[in-house]
């Protein structure tokens, strides 16, 4: 597969006050060093100079994060208003994402809830990562909270001769690297997953994580924000992928992602199992995360 480049930027929506944009795999969405010669925001800049806003250090509000090697569908806001109503949907559980995954090994269950409760390791050496409470030999877990994941069985196959699946992911809850993790916890972690995923070296082969976001809905006040990017786990893009046994069609699958309801604020997501997620009022200091939220493009450069 070609690598990011400021002339390969594919968009999957638009409208006047949000674009969607399909996010290559090895490129960052933002960086204030020299070296990132390829950003999401210079991509967007190069395509849309029309659309940046003067009034901010990045060009661009993007309502919400991928990890540098995690492809797929991101959604930018056009106006600080279009943000601030996206933040709402996301603040409220309002919003459906699914994502692809390449796993290790062969899930057994063709569907399943992952339910571990994730918290950052404080373990010396695993700084900005991740961790499952109670996890063996890890010297803590700082603040762990319930989270939730579906996962759905799509093939079965064999990556680079070694056994794989694909599966289709919603994350029921917002935790920092929330599908990687879980898929880890029950033995499966994501195909190329540095961090995660297997150790000695044996992730050296595939030439990105495999982990996409697939499907996207935010739906506004004003609009609903809606997108699905192609699939990018198919033989024809990727020759070590062989897939032999169907599982779940995932053209079924977005269908039905597709006719869903939104959510209510607060609810869990269509489909998923009875998880508890009560509505609080909003405290000041949540108040004031939103509003750092919305002025965090604004911010001047690091000294």
């Amino acid at each position: 597969m070609e690598p990011g480049s400021m002339e390969n930027l594919s968009i999957v929506y638009r409208s006047r006050d949000f674009l969607v944009v399909n996010k290559h795999w090895d490129v960052r969405i933002d960086s204030k060093t020299w070296r990132e010669t390829v950003t999401l925001q210079k991509q967007l800049r190069h395509r849309f100079p029309e659309l940046a806003d003067p009034g901010t250090y990045y060009g661009f509000r993007f309502c919400h994060q991928l990890d540098f090697s995690t492809s797929g569908a991101l959604c930018v806001a056009l106006s600080k208003a279009a943000a601030g109503s996206a933040y709402r949907c996301f603040k409220e559980r309002r919003v459906t994402k699914a994502y692809l995954a390449l796993v290790r090994g062969h899930v057994q269950e063709s569907r399943m809830t992952i339910s571990y409760a994730i918290g950052r390791s404080s373990t010396e050496g695993r700084a900005h990562t991740m961790c499952i409470e109670g996890t063996p030999g890890m010297a803590g877990c700082e603040n762990p909270k319930p989270s939730y994941t579906e996962l759905v069985v799509l093939e079965l196959g064999l990556y680079a001769g070694d056994p794989v699946s694909k599966v289709l992911l919603q994350p029921l809850t917002g935790r920092t690297h929330q599908l990687r993790v879980h898929c880890s916890a029950r033995g499966h972690p994501v195909v190329g997953d540095l961090t995660y995923g297997r150790g000695g070296g044996q992730e050296e082969r595939p030439f990105r994580m495999m982990l996409h976001a697939l499907y996207l809905r935010v739906p506004t006040d004003a609009e609903r924000v809606e997108a699905c990017t192609p699939d990018p786990f198919v033989p024809a893009l990727d020759a070590c992928w062989s897939p032999h046994t169907l599982v779940h069609p995932l053209n079924q699958l977005i269908q039905a992602l597709r006719a869903a309801p939104d959510p209510a604020a607060g609810s869990p997501q269509p489909c998923s199992p009875a998880v508890p997620h009560p509505v609080t009022p909003e405290t000041e200091a949540q108040r004031a995360s939103c509003l750092q939220w919305l002025l965090e493009w604004t911010l001047e450069p690091d000294s």
